[in-house]
C-alpha cells in the first residue's frame, strides 16, 4: 500500500485541531497577518482596484480545494441569461502558459486554457476569457463581446485587484474544517469575512454547519440523472439502467468523494478511482481498469475527448451534473446587478 501523500495528511489534519495543526498554527497567524496587510493596502488606496463598466460577480471559496465552483458558475450564468442579462465569464484557468487574455473556443486545448473554462463555455454558450490578470481578461471579453452586460469571475475571491459588486462564497459539507487558516487549517480567509451571499454544496444543511459558515446560506445540490457515451455525446442513458454492470467511477476533481457519493445515491455499485485535480490523463489511467463502464466527470471528459487513446473508448461514459439552488438566490443577484451604480 502506498504511503499517504502530504496532501492527504494535511487534508485529514485540517478537519480537526490535532498535533500537526497545532504545530502549524504560528504560520497560520503569519498568513493571516499578511492577508490583512494586503487588504489594508487596498482599503487605504495604496494599491488600486480596477473597476469595469459592467457589474462583476465573484464566485469563490475560502476552503481550499474543490467545493463545486464550476457547477455554481454554470448555474449562475444560465440564471442570469434566463433573466434577460447577457453574462460573460472570466477565469484564470489552470496550468495555462499564456499570461495575456485569450478567448475559450470549442477547439481550445485544456492544457493551455484549463479544463473548467472549456466546460463552462460548452455548457453555457457564454463568452469565456482566460487570463492571469482578471481585469485584463474582463476588458478583453467586453471589447470582443460588447453585448455582455454582466461578468462572472470564476474563483476570484482573493484577487482583490478587480473591483466586484457581488461576492458569493461557496462551502461544502466540510464547512470550515478546523476553522484555522493555512497551513494549520484549510481556510484562505477567516469565516467571518464579508460576502453578499453564502452557498453550501451539501445534501442537507444542519444548524451547526450553517452557524459555522455564517451568512444565512443557500443550499446547493448537485444532481446527476444520466450518463452519455464519451464517443457519442448526443446519446444518453438514465443512471438506473447501469445498475448491475461492473462500474468504476473516476474523478480528477477537487473532491472526488462527492462524485462517488452522488453515483451511489443513484443506486449504483461502483469501484472508485480518485485522480489528482486537473489530471491530464496522459498516464493512461484506464488501461488496467477491468470494468464494463467507466463513469467520469464532465470536467475530465473535456481532456479525454482530445486524447486518441480515450476519445473512442466505449467504456467511458460522462455523467453531467446540474446545480439545484433556490431561485430566490438568482432573483436577489439579478436585483443587485440591475441596481448597481456605475459611479
Amino acid at each position: 500500500m502506498a504511503s499517504p501523500s502530504l496532501e492527504s495528511i494535511l487534508t485529514r489534519a485540517w478537519l480537526r485541531r490535532g498535533p500537526l495543526a497545532l504545530a502549524l498554527w504560528p504560520l497560520a497567524l503569519l498568513f493571516r497577518l499578511l492577508a490583512a496587510l494586503r487588504a489594508l493596502f487596498y482599503r487605504l488606496g495604496w494599491r488600486r482596484r480596477t473597476r469595469l463598466p459592467v457589474p462583476v460577480i465573484v464566485v469563490g471559496n475560502i476552503f481550499i480545494g474543490g467545493t463545486g465552483k464550476t457547477p455554481l458558475t454554470i448555474w449562475l450564468a444560465e440564471a442570469l441569461g434566463a433573466a434577460g442579462l447577457r453574462p460573460g465569464v472570466i477565469s484564470r484557468g489552470h496550468g495555462g502558459a499564456q499570461s495575456s487574455p485569450r478567448e475559450v473556443r470549442p477547439d481550445s486545448d485544456p492544457r493551455e486554457l484549463g479544463d473548467e473554462p472549456l466546460l463552462i463555455a460548452g455548457r453555457t454558450g457564454c463568452p469565456v476569457f482566460v487570463g492571469r490578470r482578471r481585469a485584463e481578461a474582463g476588458r478583453a471579453l467586453l471589447e470582443a463581446h460588447p453585448e455582455v452586460n454582466v461578468l462572472i469571475t470564476d474563483d476570484g475571491l482573493q484577487h482583490t485587484a478587480l473591483a466586484r459588486d457581488i461576492e458569493i462564497v461557496l462551502f461544502d459539507g466540510r464547512g470550515v474544517g478546523n476553522g484555522w487558516l493555512l497551513p494549520a487549517g484549510p481556510l484562505r480567509e477567516p469565516p467571518s469575512r464579508r460576502r453578499d451571499f453564502t452557498v453550501i454544496n451539501a445534501p442537507a444543511i444542519t444548524p451547526a454547519l450553517a452557524q459555522a459558515v455564517g451568512g444565512h446560506p443557500f443550499q446547493m445540490r448537485l444532481v446527476g440523472e444520466f450518463a452519455a457515451p464519451l464517443a457519442r455525446p448526443g446519446a444518453r442513458l438514465p443512471l438506473q439502467e447501469l445498475i448491475g454492470k461492473r462500474i468504476v467511477a473516476a474523478a480528477g476533481i477537487g473532491n472526488p468523494g462527492r462524485f462517488f457519493a452522488m453515483l451511489r445515491g443513484a443506486g449504483l455499485s461502483i469501484g472508485e478511482l480518485p485522480l489528482p485535480d486537473h489530471h491530464d490523463f496522459l498516464d493512461r489511467p484506464f488501461d488496467a481498469v477491468d470494468a464494463d463502464v467507466i463513469l467520469i466527470t464532465e470536467k475530465d471528459a473535456v481532456k479525454c475527448r482530445q486524447l486518441d487513446n480515450l476519445k473512442d473508448d466505449p467504456r467511458l461514459w460522462v455523467v453531467p451534473v446540474t446545480a439545484w439552488i433556490d431561485p430566490a438566490l438568482a432573483e436577489q443577484i439579478v436585483e443587485k446587478c440591475r441596481g448597481r451604480s456605475t459611479a
